[in-house]
């Protein structure tokens, strides 16, 4: 450990105590992983703040003494957001985990970075409400990283992403000094928007350590409806046209064969012999309308296939809905050895160019040779491709190609590199290729230049987001 290094940490044990700064080989090993394939550098030292005021003190230590710092919830980064690439100290917020407030008149609850989304839920349903951006891994996932990567999940047809759904923030910057974004109203005209700054910027330019979300009456009453398709047009030729009718979902998935597979179990669904891939849409409406609702959606499902379920039973709805949320662990039974790895893919086109880039995709599967399975959230146009990696530098290499091919079909229809689980390490090349396509790497220089403004000492989360090419 280099003498700067070490006066930082013996700085930091001084500030906080001992018992809130790990240092031991067998308490630093687990925070060199997170969800995503990446291993990262063993950090110097874990820090276990409890408040705002403890992260100034750690982040104003470690910007004096130059000391790389990764900021950390849950570790549940599917793009090595949460693992760092250099020797430095990690910031967990797991301990900030209060929900200070729920106003239901106001519709907004005031959460610190590390309440898992799944609790924050079922304190609002004690009021009939929900907050509802809804990640596959709520259950783990937390405020502050869902804030971070502005996440996205079954909902965000309805809904959109995290995005939409925050009124403000305290942050607290490299240097120390603690600000305030936004605030609690809904409506706010008062200079730029910093709020939806630090929204996605994975811990590049501060910690968040509050946030007031907006939070929404639960549905009144729904229905889930699954169709079995022999191929992929005839899924987006159905969401098209249940969209046109003018029938917003509150889900709207689809899945192929493979995944269907992983989580025919769970599912507890009779699978048409003929299925290639399955439609899951789920409609709402109050009560005395919701047959009219479901007959709309049905009809329009019926003019591209014969197999349709209605379900309205809300136990047989949270089980399809959790063997959905578990597709990925699911997938791991799938794996050839032990030893291979699934990556998970993430890009998004205008959901009416979806149908076309799936096409594409399939051929891309197919001419790199590489095993996959594909779903995702058809009502925004968001593709998720699970890749499944020998885990050897071939293997890699071949998924990267995999990522890579898809990643350009994406931009060709108009669509992005990522659409919900961030950049990270994994995709920082990704979005410099879809810059360069769109000829405005221009863009990515504005953003270091916001970067260095926060962040002048390039402290935190150094090599996320921003790739640079040989």
């Amino acid at each position: 450990m280099q003498k700067s290094t070490s006066a930082a940490v013996t700085e930091l044990i001084s500030g906080l105590g001992s018992k809130k700064i790990l240092t031991t080989a067998e308490e630093l090993v687990p925070f060199m992983k997170d969800a995503s394939y990446i291993s990262g550098k063993m950090p110097v030292a874990v820090c276990l703040p409890e408040n705002a005021g403890e992260i100034a003190k750690i982040l104003s230590i470690c910007n004096k003494h130059r000391l790389d710092v990764t900021i950390r919830s849950a570790g549940t980064s599917l793009t090595g957001s949460s693992i760092s690439g250099f020797p430095g100290v990690i910031i967990s917020t797991m301990n900030l985990n209060r929900i200070l407030e729920i106003n239901t008149s106001s519709r907004y609850a005031v959460c610190e970075p590390g309440v898992r989304l799944d609790k924050l839920n079922q304190e609002l349903k004690k009021y009939n409400f929900f907050y509802p951006p809804d990640p596959a891994s709520s259950r783990a996932s937390t405020v502050g990283g869902s804030l971070s990567t502005n996440a996205g999940g079954l909902r965000a047809v309805r809904y959109g992403a995290t995005k939409e759904w925050v009124l403000g923030m305290d942050v607290v910057l490299p240097d120390g000094h603690i600000i305030r974004t936004g605030e609690y109203t809904l409506k706010r005209s008062a200079g730029y928007d910093l709020t939806a700054l630090m929204i996605g910027s994975e811990g590049t330019l501060g910690v968040v350590t509050k946030a007031i979300l907006k939070i929404e009456p639960l549905p009144e009453s729904t229905a889930k409806i699954i169709g079995f398709y022999k191929d992929i047009e005839s899924v987006g030729k159905t969401m098209d046209k249940i969209k046109s009718a003018g029938i917003t979902p509150l889900i709207a998935e689809f899945m192929d064969l493979g995944t269907i597979n992983s989580i025919r179990k769970g599912m507890g669904l009779e699978i048409p012999e003929y299925t290639k891939f399955l439609l899951m849409v789920d409609v709402d409406s109050p009560l005395e309308a919701l047959n009219r609702k479901i007959e709309s959606a049905r009809n329009i499902f019926k003019e591209f296939t014969g197999d349709v379920n209605v379900i309205t039973d809300i136990k047989r709805m949270d089980e399809i809905y959790a063997a959905r949320k578990g597709a990925y662990s699911a997938l791991l039974d799938l794996r050839e050895n032990n030893n291979q790895l699934i990556v998970i893919g993430d890009v998004i086109v205008p959901s009416s160019e979806l149908a076309g880039a799936m096409t594409e995709i399939e051929k891309c599967v197919r001419d790199d040779g590489v095993k996959a399975t594909l779903f995702g959230h058809i009502g925004d146009g968001n593709i998720h491709a699970n890749i499944f990696m020998d885990n050897t530098e071939e293997g890699r290499k071949n998924m990267e190609k995999l990522q890579m091919d898809i990643a350009k079909v994406a931009i060709t229809h108009n669509g992005c590199v990522s659409a919900e689980h961030g950049i990270g390490t994994e995709k920082n090349r990704l979005l410099y290729e879809e810059y360069l396509e769109r000829d405005s790497l221009y863009t990515l220089e504005i953003m270091k230049s916001i970067k260095k403004v926060f962040d002048p000492n390039n402290i935190l989360n150094r090599g996320k987001i921003f790739y640079e090419p040989d």
